[in-house]
């Protein structure tokens, strides 16, 4: 034999081996499968091909099953699945937060015709789903939206994937306001479409009643808020497509493979996306809250230092991590003017700062990636000694990622300038943890702590 048929070089040596794994799909990979089938395969040989494409088939159903259960409807942002009116009005409420997270006066939601199933927008691809305007009338019964062939900007933005920012919209041409979404006080404006890659589901408009620029911290959320709900739309879409797929007796095997790569790579988009979420949220709630350095990054980066200090899993290390990231997300509901003013706070400012934990609280729970960080951020204002907030919860009860995280935000706070004064030193930082240690702190996390500085 010959080195290239060692090698597996000649058709022969290489029909011996397809014979040896797949021999099926590697016959007709190769245009052998009539040749083959019609001259060479034996009834016994045909059986067992038979077997073997059966077998792979249950085998890859099981998968998608496997794929299917791990990331449903429920453990990504719910935002399809809707036949009813009723409940689209989740979306009125997506877009009431992102006014407040990105400190803007009104926000629209649009969705193509694919992913508006129990509304009627008669010939439109864009239709309205959500606003932050409070209507006294059916918002839906209006079927306000966008034609393929409209020259609004929102339409362009949506043809080109690119986000669309408009300082003063007076002095465009293609800015077409619609009256029932006020939009003849609008001033300035930003479209982004809601897309994970080519596959485009909707566009977030975000418009000001007077002329502004909307900052970079908050352009990039909104942007990664888009992209989150293309992915995860994208994503429940070709989850539908995949239960249809497994309950098909006569679906091929590779369909079944085309659908479990197109899974996995949506799954790994949408861990990317989360991610990415979580860390500009984190910077946009810094640039809210007036920090001259990036606060929560950086208590993040050392809530993860004191988990490795104390042997941590990496699954809670991880959670931490994103709980130091996320521990101030209350402040991003929080208008900025509470945080640029020098003056004396009114008790009721007082109050909506003091409260920050309890929204960050709620906001993470409508979104369900992030639920287990929960109690993390709920508790990382209590005290070792009882005395904190919110439930006076004291030592060992309080969960051990928050003791870390607070912890690693005083440290961090005490070392940052802010508006109002001056960062200590790290000397200086570290004699008050000392201090504390036992009775605002953890003793055991304030140790690892000054390991962690050597």
């Amino acid at each position: 034999m010959t080195d290239k048929e060692e090698m597996g070089a000649s058709l022969f040596s290489r029909t011996l081996d397809i014979m040896e794994n797949d021999p099926l799909e590697e016959f007709f990979a190769l245009n052998m499968g009539d040749f083959v089938s019609e001259y060479l395969i034996s009834e016994e040989l045909a059986n067992k091909i038979g077997k073997d494409v059966k077998d792979k088939t249950t085998r890859l159903k099981s998968q998608l099953k496997e794929l299917v259960s791990i990331y449903s409807l429920n453990n990504t942002l719910c935002v399809l699945g809707f036949d009813s009116q009723d409940e689209y009005v989740v979306y009125n409420s997506i877009a009431k937060t992102l006014t407040q997270i990105l400190d803007v006066d009104a926000c629209h939601i649009y969705l193509t015709n694919e992913f508006t199933r129990g509304l009627n927008f008669d010939d439109k691809f864009l239709g309205l789903v959500g606003s932050s305007i409070d209507f006294d009338e059916d918002i839906y019964a209006k079927k306000l939206g966008y034609s393929k062939d409209d020259k609004s900007i929102v339409v362009k933005a949506f043809n080109t994937l690119e986000k669309v920012q408009i300082k003063n919209v007076s002095e465009i041409d293609n800015f077409i306001p619609k009256y029932e979404l006020r939009e003849f006080d609008v001033k300035s404006l930003a479209v982004v479409p809601m897309h994970n890659n080519a596959y485009v589901v909707g566009v977030i408009v975000i418009e000001n009643y007077k002329e502004k620029t909307i900052k970079k911290a908050y352009m990039n959320l909104l942007e990664t808020i888009a992209r989150l709900f293309g992915t995860s739309m994208h994503l429940q879409k070709t989850i539908e497509t995949a239960e249809e797929l497994i309950n098909d007796d006569g679906v091929l095997p590779e369909e079944l493979q085309h659908m479990r790569a197109e899974l996995t790579a949506l799954i790994g988009d949408l861990g990317t996306q989360q991610q990415a979420f979580v860390e500009r949220l984190a910077k946009a709630v810094d640039e809210k809250g007036q920090y001259k350095v990036a606060h929560s990054q950086n208590t993040a980066e050392l809530s993860r230092k004191l988990c490795k200090q104390l042997g941590l899993n990496e699954k809670t290390t991880d959670l931490v991590y994103y709980a130091g990231l996320l521990q101030n997300i209350g402040k991003i509901t929080l208008p900025e003017s509470l945080f640029t003013n020098k003056g004396k706070l009114s008790k009721e400012d007082w109050e909506k700062l003091q409260n920050h934990p309890n929204v960050g609280v709620n906001l993470l729970m409508n979104i369900n990636f992030l639920s287990e960080v929960i109690p993390y951020i709920h508790y990382h204002k209590e005290r070792w000694d009882g005395r904190g907030e919110p439930e006076g919860l004291s030592g060992n009860s309080i969960p051990f990622g928050s003791r870390i995280i607070a912890v690693a935000d005083a440290y961090t706070a005490m070392t940052s300038d802010r508006s109002y004064r001056d960062a200590m030193s790290k000397e200086e930082a570290l004699k008050i943890m000392k201090e504390e240690a036992g009775v605002k702190w953890d003793p055991d996390v304030v140790n690892a702590l000054f390991e962690v500085l050597k």
